[in-house]
């Protein structure tokens, strides 16, 4: 099996430098790549002169992570490509378990690792955690995490399982499905991309697993931080787009709901005194309405819709019913 670690950077010299030799030292069997989002300071020079193994894919615009791996990916030849942020350490032998379940399972079609935090490595790490559902309103959440509450790794999701979506900062997928799926969705930039690919391909039947005896530590944020409005404006149009698109019953009801709740996040963020985030949410709505139309016809084209992992609303679950950890829902 040829694997292909393909690390997307932008301005990212100093994460290069610190994660990059984890990745080498502890990835043999794989060819690793560094793609390079038209980024402006001497990422690609420290590169050559101190990475001489890593092959180099330089992007002519920064298109984000969308574009930015729809562009790189296809110039790579390999089974399975692992999309991997560079702010990542991985452990010993971390690719193994991974092997494993491809060569075990031909349905399987993408794989998560166990995700840690970089700077507080007993706990599950924000973005992905154990392995990413849906709630019915498409509210994302994780095994490990729900919302702002992280949970400590006691070994509670060392098994293997199905899930509904891997993160963006570590994705293992067959490039046969990627390309069945014509990669991301670019309209998307960034946020919640990986999130709607993992959506198209269970419509179609394939299967995504956590693989819990494969770890990573991640440091999160590193390129864009969770207090940065600009995040909050991607993640809320993001989602409305994925659920637009991919969601399985009536659709109106459903996206009606989903609106109000973005409202009271809203003024959550009001009352916090933040209005930049307020304003996020906002421009995220009109943005989400004036791509409607297209967003309505993905929707008519796409197949199969499957149901959700947890047919109530996560939002009503973690807020009202205070339950705050994966295991208790």
């Amino acid at each position: 099996m040829k694997i292909a670690i393909v690390i997307l950077n932008w301005n990212g010299k100093k994460l290069l430098k610190q994660f990059l030799p984890s990745v080498i030292s502890n990835s043999q069997e794989a060819t690793i790549y560094v793609a390079d989002n038209a980024s402006t300071d001497d990422s690609i020079s420290h590169l050559k002169d101190h990475f001489p193994e890593v092959k180099i894919i330089i992007n002519s615009q920064n298109g984000g992570y969308a574009k930015g791996y729809n562009d790189a990916l296809k110039q790579i030849e390999a089974d399975v490509f692992c999309l991997l942020n560079n702010d990542v350490e991985v452990e010993k032998n971390w690719l193994k378990p991974i092997i494993s379940e491809f060569n075990a399972n031909g349905n399987t079609a993408i794989i998560q690792p166990k995700i840690l935090d970089f700077n507080n490595k007993s706990f599950f790490e924000y973005a992905g955690a154990a392995g990413g559902f849906i709630d019915k309103y498409g509210f994302p959440y994780c095994r490990g995490r729900i919302f702002d509450t992280v949970e400590k790794d006691n070994g509670q999701y060392n098994n293997n399982c199905d899930i509904f979506w891997a993160t963006g900062a570590c994705l293992f997928i067959k490039s046969s499905v990627f390309k069945a799926l014509n990669g991301f969705d670019e309209s998307f930039f960034a946020h919640m991309e990986e999130i709607d690919l993992c959506w198209r391909a269970k419509n179609l039947g394939y299967t995504i697993k956590y693989i819990g005896n494969s770890t990573i530590y991640h440091v999160g944020g590193a390129t864009l931080n969770t207090g940065n409005p600009k995040k909050t404006y991607l993640n809320f149009r993001n989602s409305l787009y994925a659920l637009t698109k991919n969601a399985k019953g009536p659709l109106f009801p459903l996206i009606f709901a989903r609106l109000l709740f973005d409202g009271v996040a809203g003024l959550k963020f009001l009352l916090q005194i933040k209005p930049l985030h307020t304003l996020a949410i906002i421009k995220a709505h009109f943005s989400f309405y004036k791509r409607c139309s297209t967003l309505l016809k993905q929707q008519k084209l796409a197949k199969n819709k499957v149901a959700y992992y947890h047919k109530k609303s996560i939002v009503i679950a973690y807020f009202l019913r205070k339950i705050k950890h994966f295991n208790r829902l």
